[in-house]
């Protein structure tokens, strides 16, 4: 039987090689190329975080900041370049999601068997 954990490194580069990681990094890299981009994008990922840390802290989120959040969206959404990082990240997720529902099929037949 294999290691799980040799596995989950030859997962680790199978997502490494795949096409939509190499799609994602190109994006990303095309961002960081281009000194606008990379200020509008790192301004989305201030704003991301500072809500995500809000959330976390049980703190709530004020109508201004939620504002301010939809314009910087909105903003980075009509950039060509962000935009297409942004396509080319929820692909990889897709198929981070894909992965995760098959490994965790164990799990799922277990806890699934005894509710019956």
């Amino acid at each position: 039987m294999a290691n799980m954990y040799d596995s989950a490194y030859d997962l680790e580069k199978a997502i490494r090689n795949s096409d939509e990681f190499q799609a994602l990094k190109q994006a990303y890299e095309t961002v960081m190329a281009d000194e606008q981009a990379k200020k509008m994008f790192d301004d989305f990922r201030k704003t991301q975080i500072e809500l995500q840390e809000k959330q976390m802290q049980g703190q709530e989120i004020t109508e201004e900041e939620v504002e301010k959040a939809r314009k910087v969206v909105e903003l980075v959404q009509q950039h060509e370049q962000i935009s297409n990082l942004m396509e080319q990240e929820q692909r990889l997720n897709v198929v981070i999601n894909d992965v995760s529902r098959i490994i965790t099929k164990p799990l799922e037949e277990l806890y699934g068997d005894t509710q019956q």
